[in-house]
């Protein structure tokens, strides 16, 4: 069985908590926290870091190289595009997320940084800019690829269910983000993978 290793409040595990559950397979979830975390997560990830996948003796981290693990191992639903070339688009944006949502995420996550209200309000700006930025895909869309639900969008839920914890107020030209989020909200397996710390993070 597969275990997978979660923070209760970190995206990163939010991602992995979803995509299980939309694979409705059996696994079991380790609450790490985060503050004091036990020795061996170092010893299975050198960066010390959550989520975590244990299946026998593979040990996998990294959210997206994790979910992408499990979406191979059980296909149904897909999440990662069948066809080569959506594929490879897909990991590019995947990539694209990292470098321009998720590196100011991680600013907005660190308890060290909340003492530097500068870099706070940069990581805020750069993430509403980077959104609004999405509108007009998701003004004709109903998922990021189209009208498949895949990985961007599971990529992408933690970050949009935190907007209010985080302090980011999307422009009203971001209407369509918010109404894209509501869908994606509204999935089982989303309202499922939700830990009780992550239910309080929105109003």
């Amino acid at each position: 069985m597969m275990v997978l290793y979660s923070g209760t409040t970190c995206p990163f595990s939010q991602r992995c908590r979803f995509v299980l559950f939309e694979k409705g397979m059996d696994f079991e979830i380790r609450d790490i926290d985060l503050y004091n975390k036990p020795e061996d997560i170092a010893v299975m990830n050198p960066y010390g870091q959550v989520p975590i996948l244990v299946e026998r003796d593979l040990v996998l981290y990294e959210s997206n190289i994790i979910n992408e693990y499990i979406d191979e191992r059980f296909p149904h639903p897909q999440l990662m595009p069948a066809d080569p070339t959506m594929r490879a688009r897909t990991r590019l944006f995947l990539y694209n997320f990292e470098r321009e949502l998720f590196t100011y995420v991680s600013i907005l996550e660190d308890r060290r940084q909340a003492a530097d209200p500068k870099a706070q309000d940069k990581a805020r700006a750069q993430i509403r800019d980077h959104l609004a930025q999405l509108a007009p895909i998701l003004t004709k869309n109903k998922y990021m690829l189209g009208e498949e639900f895949s990985m961007l969008d599971v990529a992408i839920a933690p970050l949009l269910w935190r907007l209010d914890h985080y302090g980011i107020e999307l422009p009203k030209s971001a209407a369509p983000v918010q109404k894209y989020a509501e869908r994606v909200f509204s999935r089982p397996a989303f309202i499922e993978a939700l830990t009780p710390s992550e239910k309080v993070m929105r109003r």
